[in-house]
């Protein structure tokens, strides 16, 4: 994790600076560089490009749960854990449809207001005929706005 700020940051300071805040030894920093990735850091990259794949393939509505199952018809293996984990460490999150909100009540006792324009809305004088829309807007914390 150290090595791997440095080699993030090494382009804004000296190497060897970031070594000496970090307390790393600078010859370790190009060992570690020099060092292939491990197996498991390989198949992880090879995994995240085949979620990559089904997620976008199924126009990003895929999660966890469905895309072992689109792995395993390419016969590519993965748990479920895992899959969730490599799936939240870079960032692939799945569309989640909206629920419908009724956001009109028709069956209500009030009076209703009779259309008098009847669609007819040429404007014969000024300040004849005004129209307005109801709209709510609602809010992250619940309920609506009413202009």
């Amino acid at each position: 994790m150290r090595y791997a700020f440095i080699q993030n940051h090494r382009k804004a300071f000296p190497v060897s600076l970031l070594c000496q805040v970090l307390e790393e030894g600078r010859s370790r920093f190009y060992a570690w560089l020099k060092r292939p990735a491990s197996p498991r850091a390989r198949e992880n990259r090879r995994l995240v490009e085949a979620i990559k794949a089904v997620h976008y393939r199924s126009r990003q509505t895929c999660g966890s749960p469905r895309i072992p199952t689109d792995l395993q018809a390419q016969r590519q293996t993965c748990g479920k854990y895992r899959m969730a984990q490599l799936m939240r460490r870079h960032g692939i999150v799945s569309r989640h449809k909206r629920t419908y909100k009724a956001t009109t009540n028709s069956k209500h006792v009030h009076p209703v207001a009779p259309n008098s324009l009847n669609r007819q809305v040429t404007v014969v004088k000024p300040n004849r005929n005004w129209v307005s829309d109801i709209t709510s807007i609602p809010l992250k914390r619940g309920g609506c706005l009413w202009p």
